[in-house]
């Protein structure tokens, strides 16, 4: 991902996820703060069929929806999947599942133990399927709704 994907990302985001409006700037942070972890899905030609933006975090601590970071923390505990969007023309190819393992790889390559996430749109059984499972304690995901859960997988 380069800044200039932000405005597709931004769109991508619009489309996908209408009841979770992110600021642009908060995808332009992430992006800024752990450039490894953000990337973009190419569609035929120059088309973007979906994004990533994930960044090492505080584990049982998610950060609350449409809020810049300021910084990453350091030492992480845990590798945060902030966002996973695909175009619908991009999902049932197997590109989610690819983008999780080179999450793993790239989580253990900084020495994080887990990936966290916050599951919306009742996307926990397809996040399960990715090796996920709902984290005990849950932390606090009240800024992502009622149907928002924690969600959590080892590495290894």
């Amino acid at each position: 991902m380069t800044p200039g994907d932000l405005a597709a990302v931004d769109a991508i985001a619009l489309r996908l996820h209408p009841s979770y409006p992110e600021d642009r700037e908060v995808f332009a942070e992430r992006l800024r703060l752990h450039p490894g972890g953000c990337g973009v899905l190419a569609a035929q030609g120059d088309e973007i069929a979906g994004y990533v933006i994930s960044h090492p975090w505080h584990l049982g601590e998610p950060p609350a929806l449409n809020v810049v970071l300021g910084q990453l923390p350091s030492p992480a505990t845990t590798y945060y999947i902030h966002d996973l969007a695909l175009l619908p023309e991009a999902r049932g190819t197997g590109a989610a599942g690819r983008i999780v393992a080179q999450l793993r790889l790239h989580a253990r390559e900084l020495g994080l133990p887990s990936l966290t996430l916050v599951a919306v749109n009742r996307s926990v059984p397809f996040w399960e399927k990715q090796g996920f499972a709902i984290a005990p304690g849950d932390g606090d995901v009240s800024s992502y709704g009622g149907d928002a859960r924690l969600m959590i997988r080892g590495v290894g």
